[in-house]
């Protein structure tokens, strides 16, 4: 479930954020999930683009991954928390502080 996660959230994360982002620089969203009693947690970290509306895009990634991986698993998502890791400037590689 994890694997589906963190690969429903790089898609998400390349919709969402377009084509003015390239995401080259940008690492793969990490993914770990809880399940019990076919309800699920799901965590998940991710490097953004920067500069970005961080709040809205982690509402929306929040949204895509807890019906997307509901669909393709059949559990109910209780709760995806979000980790940004690190802002990475648009077409510059390395660490925003």
């Amino acid at each position: 479930m994890a694997r589906i996660a963190a690969r429903v959230a790089g898609t998400a994360l390349h919709r969402i954020t377009g084509p003015q982002h390239p995401l080259t620089d940008l690492a793969a969203p990490g993914a770990h999930a809880t399940a019990y009693n076919g309800t699920a947690q799901l965590a998940l970290s991710v490097d953004l683009p920067y500069p970005t509306d961080i709040t809205a895009t982690c509402r929306q990634l929040q949204r895509e991954v807890t019906e997307q991986v509901a669909h393709l698993t059949g559990l109910d998502i209780s709760e995806v928390m979000v980790t940004v890791r690190r802002l990475v400037v648009a077409g510059q590689p390395g660490r925003v502080r």
